[in-house]
């Protein structure tokens, strides 16, 4: 089943999640693919496939994504770029995501991909990103005729264990303001530091172009602190390992004080937002040292010390989910009320990449329903 064809309410019953106003920045275009489109188009280019219908497809792919490593879920995106190779390829997932972001009540999201990964056939860097901004376009309208607003933004990622992030930079800055809004970089954490891509960044800086970075996932606060202060970036892609610079103890059965190492402290001071993924992180293992079950994420320790915490899905074919549902997983096991709701939405307005007059523009539809809701 298509996860955002699911309605989800808060748990209880209630006000239903999926009709709120959401805002999405961290969703890979590469791992949002419909089950039924992988089909589709692996049937056009004799792609072996190892499910034959919809249903049993999208379980192989959240079977073979729930490994514990990042190393090993990235090898499922195997076959969706095999399938995004093309002109009408690219802009056909481009455009049902937008679809499927518009039914899961989402009036802002950023959509990160990485145009190396999508030249194999024979496209240029630029024609796959004119290709996946027509299909971001064609979704909008597809929206906008069945009564949903929705804007899109493309984050453009360079891998990070390519040796190709300056042109990234450069293809990212030629088409910064028609439907590029920021920069990032992906892929393999461990080994692979921010600080190898410092030309990139530097490029992006001097000319006025934000990026988030992948850190604090399947690495600790060294790829943190090189995301920050070599990557300058805005916003941690996950970020959840951050939590490994927070010190608890516990005085007595009353009092547990807090204190907060230097890049947390910097990372909360500057209200750099954490792009935090729950599902995903429990599949990748990156909260493993906490455990192993969604009550063990730190996510509720980072919020409660006032990170700018904003939730996202990460892969939403990987982990069979839709950003509703993960608002509905983090309700159910924190007790999260629509209060707690608004404000991660609201977080990730002010840290998305628009112009204030946009931003507030976002958060006062956001502020709107949820009181309406209430």
């Amino acid at each position: 089943m298509n996860p955002a064809a699911a309605e989800f309410l808060m748990p209880g019953g209630g006000a239903s999640i999926t009709a709120l106003p959401k805002v999405s920045l961290h969703d890979h275009l590469d791992g949002g693919l419909r089950p039924q489109t992988i089909i589709d188009l692996g049937s056009e280019i004799g792609l072996e496939l190892p499910a034959t219908t919809a249903d049993e497809l999208g379980e192989w792919f959240a079977e073979k994504s729930d490994s514990g490593s990042l190393v090993e879920y990235l090898k499922t995106f195997d076959l969706t770029t095999a399938v995004m190779q093309t002109h009408d390829g690219l802009v056909r997932v481009a455009r049902e995501f937008v679809q499927d972001l518009a039914a899961d009540g989402v009036i802002y999201g950023e959509i990160r991909w990485a145009p190396e990964q999508h030249v194999a056939r024979g496209l240029t860097l630029d024609q796959t990103v004119e290709a996946v901004q027509e299909g971001l376009d064609a979704g909008v309208a597809d929206a906008a005729a069945s009564g949903h607003g929705i804007r899109v933004g493309q984050l453009v990622s360079a891998m990070r264990h390519a040796d190709r992030g300056l042109e990234i930079a450069e293809l990212a800055k030629r088409h910064f303001g028609n439907g590029v809004v920021g920069f990032d970089i992906a892929g393999a954490e461990a080994g692979f530091p921010a600080g190898n891509l410092r030309d990139a960044f530097d490029y992006l800086a001097h000319n006025f172009i934000p990026a988030t970075v992948h850190a604090g996932e399947a690495d600790g606060i060294e790829s943190i602190r090189g995301a920050l202060f070599d990557g300058r970036a805005l916003r941690l892609g996950h970020g959840v390992r951050l939590a490994e610079d927070v010190q608890t103890a516990r005085e007595d059965d009353e009092n547990t004080y807090v204190t907060l190492g230097p890049v947390a402290q910097w990372v909360k001071d500057r209200e750099i937002a954490l792009e935090l993924s729950p599902s995903s992180n429990l599949q990748t293992g990156a909260i493993e040292q906490w455990g192993d079950e969604l009550i063990d994420h730190p996510f509720d320790l980072l919020y409660q010390l006032g990170f700018r915490v904003t939730v996202n899905t990460d892969n939403r074919l990987m982990s069979a989910t839709s950003l509703s549902r993960e608002l509905y997983l983090l309700a159910e096991t924190f007790g999260y009320d629509l209060t707690d709701l608004a404000v991660f939405q609201l977080n990730a307005a002010a840290a998305a990449f628009l112009p204030l007059e946009d931003r507030e523009a976002l958060a006062d539809t956001i502020v709107a329903a949820f009181d309406e809701a209430r």
